[in-house]
């Protein structure tokens, strides 16, 4: 059975900075775990990557915080999770979804791809719809313990959500 953890934004910016929040920190623990289970399967990890230009942009028109701007701390994966997604493939993204992502997905044949870190209810929801279009036969999962959203609503609707369109959410 081949196996991918994809490691979703877990990022400075998104965890202790201009869109931080407590439960963020929180998670580093758990996807650390997560990251080890995985150990002699592969582990990938997306990148929020935005530059200067951001408030011009569509996503920065409608939120405008600037975050994630690449070359700044806040753009760089955050905590021990850091660490051990060292050496990963990466893909960078500008918005919440990776195309790229769901391009390697469909020509590496996994079986199961598991999701995990933020934001629960953007990044997470838009690339586990782009792994399950990617990968129609596979086990999609979200550990919920390794995910989040700033509101407990959003976070608790993405996961309905994930679980309407077959996603496996433990």
């Amino acid at each position: 059975m081949k196996k991918i953890l994809v490691v979703v934004d877990y990022q400075n910016d998104f965890v202790s900075g201009a869109l931080g929040f407590e439960e963020a920190k929180l998670l580093d623990g758990a996807i650390c775990e997560k990251i080890k289970q995985y150990r002699g399967d592969e582990v990938v990890h997306t990148l929020d990557t935005h530059d200067e230009r951001y408030m011009d942009t569509h996503e920065g028109k409608h939120l405008p915080i600037p975050h994630c701007i690449k070359g700044t701390a806040g753009h760089e994966n955050y905590g021990r999770t850091a660490e051990l997604l060292k050496g990963t493939r990466c893909f960078e993204k500008p918005s919440f979804g990776s195309p790229e992502l769901g391009e390697y997905l469909s020509r590496g044949g996994y079986d199961v791809v598991e999701l995990c870190g933020l934001v629960s209810n953007i990044c997470v929801l838009s690339n586990a719809v782009i792994a399950r279009a990617a990968l129609p036969e596979a086990e999609i999962i979200v550990d919920q313990r390794c995910t989040a959203a700033a509101d407990k609503d959003m976070n608790d609707a993405a996961l309905a959500v994930l679980k309407g369109i077959h996603v496996t959410v433990l």
